[in-house]
């Protein structure tokens, strides 16, 4: 994996009153922080370990650039699909900003010697900043700009890192891509070859479910939703709400009550030549698609994603909102199936997966060279 240095862009926290109203906005109002000297740039290129204290543990990656060419080629693989829409999003964005305000989040297998390296670093140099957000996360950056020290993360990186796997950030991945395609039509993709990321070893990670709220009983009564239900589930009532406690089961919550449903083997006998199984694909084929009558779940309208993190109660409440929804809650995905999945080219269903930590957008910032007017 070719790891780059950059110069990064980094607020000035002498301007700044409210670190959670700052960072909250700076998605949109970049350019006119970056005008107005919010932020400054870095006079040398760098790279930056970066920790993430949060919930009694910590996280520990680096932010830097890598060649656009490892996300092409496949190296840094996926395991979504992007939406043209999306994607036209974040051009407008970019180009807007003139600049990628967040890194692509991106998770590779453990290596002793770079864990080691990374902490190091946080021992020998001095802390470049440091901040705290009102849900009590820290956010912490070491600047590493010696030659011999990067040369040493690059050569790390390059031997014992050949294959990385997206955790966040597909449509940043895509959108990179076709920018540099276009300005390489134009002989002009230097300063657009990079791919803005962090990486974080897989053991710094957490992978929380990714929950669902559908509208599925506009056209369904509820005993005949249950009946079909029936066929592909084994059904029990639940005393009291919770989420499910293993692989292939799912919790229900409709009309105000709670279910455990878990898959007929008949179903899974169906899916026996699947070499990962995940419930969201079980679901959407032969609920959200077979009995609610969902062509894609990718641009149904009727159905709503609810973090895993949230908790039930915010399942429950977005749920109880309207008399015709249903609550999916599903098991987290293990993170050695979202590796096996992307190895194998294929894709997962959407918002499969709820990745902590999250990172926040303007803590770190690459610049773009300005797009000539046409």
């Amino acid at each position: 994996m070719r790891i780059e240095p950059f110069r990064a862009v980094y607020p000035n926290f002498d301007y700044i009153t409210s670190v959670d109203a700052f960072f909250d906005t700076v998605k949109e109002d970049y350019p006119e922080y970056r005008k107005a000297g919010f932020f400054t740039q870095t006079k040398e290129e760098a790279l930056y370990v970066y920790e993430i204290s949060r919930a009694g543990r910590k996280h520990t990656g680096i932010i830097c650039c890598v060649d656009i060419q490892e996300y092409i080629n496949g190296n840094i693989k996926k395991h979504e699909n992007t939406l043209p829409a999306k994607e036209q999003e974040q051009m407008h964005l970019i180009i807007s900003r003139n600049a990628i305000v967040k890194p692509v989040l991106i998770t590779h297998p453990n290596v002793a010697a770079l864990d080691d390296l990374m902490k190091a670093q946080k021992t020998s140099v001095q802390n470049f900043y440091s901040t705290c957000f009102s849900n009590g996360e820290a956010h912490q950056l070491w600047q590493v700009k010696d030659k011999v020290s990067i040369k040493t993360f690059q050569e790390l990186f390059n031997k014992e890192i050949k294959h990385s796997f997206i955790a966040d950030g597909h449509h940043r991945c895509s959108t990179t891509a076709l920018l540099f395609d276009r300005m390489k039509e134009q002989g002009k993709e230097e300063g657009y070859n990079k791919l803005f990321v962090c990486y974080f070893p897989e053991d710094q990670l957490e992978v929380h479910d990714y929950n669902r709220v559908v509208e599925g009983l506009t056209d369904n009564s509820l005993s005949s939703f249950m009946a079909q239900l029936s066929t592909v589930c084994n059904i029990k009532l639940l005393k009291k709400a919770r989420k499910p406690k293993r692989k292939f089961e799912i919790t229900l919550f409709i009309n105000k009550e709670w279910y455990a449903l878990t898959w007929r083997k008949k179903v899974l006998k169906k899916y026996k030549d699947e070499k990962v199984l995940l419930d969201a694909q079980i679901l959407d084929d032969l609920v959200l698609e077979n009995i609610l009558g969902m062509e894609d779940v990718r641009t149904d309208p009727r159905l709503k994603y609810v973090e895993g993190p949230k908790g039930i109660e915010a399942l429950r409440l977005r749920t109880i909102k309207n008399e015709n929804r249903i609550g999916f809650c599903l098991y987290p995905v293990e993170l050695k199936d979202l590796m096996e999945i992307a190895t194998l080219n294929k894709i997962m269903p959407p918002k499969s997966t709820w990745f902590e930590p999250r990172i926040k957008n303007g803590l770190a910032v690459l610049e773009l060279l300005k797009l000539e007017k046409e």
